[in-house]
């Protein structure tokens, strides 16, 4: 049971990380995409919301931005449960690239995208989701995506058609996931959906509330519904610690040491295992497509709140509320 001296306690450390931050505008917008290109380059909120059903916010957590690369995440989990492990490892591993998160780069060994977590795995996860579903993909994927945020979520119409007119890079990626057999073919499917999930709204506290299911092992805290398997979240959440933030995945591992995803719409989503689900929206960005106030403050909750995975001196155990379980 929370206690009215807790909640105090949590509720002025989000304040105070959003006012530290908040005068940092270093970055620029995803201007590659021109819808990307006309959104609110100050807009800045955060979110937390725990396995207990607990949530916290400050700042713009309900204005609503495109979940991008984020979906990434979802969907390799989504496929593992709907394909299986094999089918998902043949058509695509589970190796950090180093690389940026467009690169048209595949092992060299396995003729195979590195990880899911970049354009050219993720493209080939949409295609397996595709051959598995049919027709009803996207909206198997939006319907799942909404189970986990626990409200019903819509797609942007208008950034989904200026990511299809642009697209180009992911064309050639998908074209050469086709030649070396990643993809079954044909290629459009793959990318409609591809567009189309990167293209869905999410707000900071939706983001947050999909990592408190995914912190849960799968089940979603207020509703009480299996979203995801736990076999799939748990290989998924592997995948996120080691490749989630694109080619600055060594240094987030060592810096703030929870699994996360980034997305060029200005999200990060992150998790911590049986505990909590964190999100950030501003979508100024670094030259590596990660949100720069992002960055900035999982680096400071993970310092306050003591979340690092490796974190052995509990240095924010006094800061967090009793309802913030230990795993065991």
């Amino acid at each position: 049971m929370t206690t009215e001296t807790e909640r105090p306690e949590i509720e002025r450390i989000l304040p105070r990380i959003h006012a530290r931050y908040t005068p940092l505008r270093d970055g620029q917008l995803a201007d590659y995409i021109p819808e990307l290109a006309r959104m609110e380059p100050d807009s800045f909120g955060i979110a937390i919301a725990t396995a207990e059903g607990h949530q916290f916010s400050v700042g713009d957590a309900e204005r609503p931005f495109t979940i991008q690369s984020i979906s990434k995440a979802l969907t390799f989990c989504m496929a593992l449960e709907l394909a299986g492990a094999a089918a998902v490892r043949a058509r695509v591993g589970v190796e950090p690239s180093g690389d940026a998160f467009n690169a048209i780069e595949f092992d060299p060994v396995t003729r195979r995208p590195y990880n899911p977590m970049v354009n050219a795995g993720a493209i080939a996860i949409s295609g397996l989701l595709h051959e598995v579903l049919g027709d009803a993909a996207f909206e198997t994927v939006l319907d799942r995506f909404s189970q986990a945020a626990g409200r019903r979520l819509a797609m942007d119409e208008a950034v989904y058609r200026s990511e299809a007119e642009t697209g180009h890079r992911n064309r050639a990626i998908a074209h050469l996931l086709l030649s070396a057999g990643a993809l079954t073919g044909p290629v459009e499917p793959a990318l409609d959906l591809y567009f189309r999930q990167c293209s869905i709204l999410v707000t900071a506290t939706d983001l947050a509330r999909i990592g408190a299911t995914m912190g849960h092992l799968g089940e979603q805290p207020w509703s009480g519904r299996q979203v995801f398997e736990v076999s799939a979240v748990r290989d998924t959440l592997s995948v996120m610690f080691s490749c989630g933030v694109y080619d600055y995945s060594g240094n987030w591992a060592h810096d703030v040491g929870v699994p996360a995803k980034s997305g060029v719409g200005g999200g990060i989503l992150g998790v911590v295992s049986r505990q909590l689900g964190l999100a950030t929206f501003s979508p100024r960005l670094d030259a590596r497509g990660n949100s720069v106030r992002g960055l900035a403050v999982f680096k400071s909750l993970a310092a306050e709140l003591g979340l690092h995975v490796f974190d052995a001196t509990n240095r924010g155990s006094a800061l967090i509320p009793t309802y913030f379980k230990p795993p065991g």
